[in-house]
């Protein structure tokens, strides 16, 4: 059972994007001292602040530059700059919800992105 009837909107974001939005959300809540910080907003900062490893542009720009690539599409794309695969069986598992598989150039190719970031 869901609270929603539809979707309005949709957007993908990186966790270090989510950062940034989340660093906001604290400083706001900081600001008032009658607003107590739920435990679920206090996890996902948390979250945020742990996995983040890039800043926000830069994951933008990696997104933008995987997107280039033709075996790449928009949700493995944020996938991948979230987790920053080393090698190819960590890139593979990017994939591994596909119908296809990737060859080994084409997995270097985008490790060849990550490698500028990471």
């Amino acid at each position: 059972m869901t609270i929603f009837k539809e979707r309005i909107d949709e957007e993908f974001v990186t966790v270090s994007e989510v950062k940034d939005l989340l660093a906001e959300v604290e400083a706001d809540r900081a600001a008032d001292p009658d607003r107590e910080m739920r435990y679920e907003l206090a996890r996902a900062i948390e979250h945020a602040n742990t996995f983040a490893v890039l800043d926000a542009e830069e994951s933008r720009e990696m997104v933008e530059q995987l997107l280039e690539l033709d075996q790449v599409d928009e949700i493995a794309a944020f996938k991948i700059v979230d987790l920053l695969p080393q090698d190819r069986d960590e890139l593979r598992s990017v994939f591994a919800h596909g119908r296809y598989s990737l060859d080994g150039d084409e997995l270097d190719e985008i490790l060849n992105v990550v490698a500028k970031y990471a």
